[in-house]
């Protein structure tokens, strides 16, 4: 999902999940505003607090990708099929100067 979709629905209080499997000392110095915390290996043994609804929107970032398609891979093992990855991730998102929440 395009970063600027996803600033559209936080504005319009339509806000998907939002999974940032960064490290926690990444997380900390700067995420999208209401991002839930999400390292994937604690997303591998249900250790992150998910919706019930399978169908819930969820839009999974990480710094640069590759973290973001892991963790996109084992939600589904977990039966979630409307997770999309936040294109050009928190790299992106930074250098378009959207909202950043410490």
């Amino acid at each position: 999902m395009e970063a600027k979709a996803v600033l559209e629905k936080i504005k319009s209080k339509r806000q998907p999940v939002i999974l940032d499997v960064r490290t926690g000392f990444e997380f900390k110095s700067g995420h999208i505003p209401g991002a839930v915390h999400a390292p994937s290996w604690k997303l591998l043994v249900k250790m992150v607090n998910l919706p019930n609804d399978k169908n819930s929107e969820i839009v999974v970032t990480c710094e640069h990708g590759p973290r973001a398609a892991m963790a996109s891979s084992i939600l589904g093992l977990h039966g979630y099929r409307n997770v999309s990855l936040l294109s050009g991730h928190m790299a992106e998102w930074r250098r378009s100067r959207f909202p950043i929440e410490k």
